[in-house]
């Protein structure tokens, strides 16, 4: 669980979120490091609302303190791994942003040449360049 703020139009239980990472207009906020301080390209879920609010010259209102927890990331692996094995992942490159698969395989969270330990296999995907390629849980 990490506490961070949001948007307060945006502050919902059980709303999911990719952070996406720093904005420039706010590198004189006292408050940025508490926005700022979760992971690049993954996916969280707000699982609680405080009532704690502060002003805010990005969003339209102020923002509010949220607990977020920090969803598996999920991407596509060229083989059937087996859960607990290393992987050392690259970025793939894919241009069918119309392939119901392409947010997977073009995870935001996934670090080139990083190697992640594989949690659960999930199906073999469909994939319209004929690669094979399996839906996995990782955790870095």
């Amino acid at each position: 669980m990490a506490v961070t703020l949001i948007g307060e139009r945006l502050a919902k239980e059980g709303k999911e979120f990719i952070y996406l990472g720093p904005n420039n207009e706010c590198r004189n906020c006292k408050l940025k490091t508490v926005c700022f301080n979760l992971k690049f390209g993954h996916l969280y879920k707000i699982s609680k609302i405080r009532e704690k609010k502060h002003n805010c010259n990005v969003h339209d209102r102020n923002v509010i303190v949220v607990e977020v927890e920090e969803l598996p990331i999920n991407t596509a692996v060229s083989k059937k791994l087996p859960v607990g094995s290393s992987v050392k992942l690259t970025k793939k490159i894919c241009k069918n942003i119309g392939c119901e698969n392409f947010e997977i395989c073009m995870n935001r969270a996934i670090e080139n040449g990083k190697t992640y330990t594989v949690k659960k296999i999930y199906e073999k995907m469909t994939c319209p360049a004929n690669f094979e390629l399996y839906k996995a849980e990782i955790a870095d």
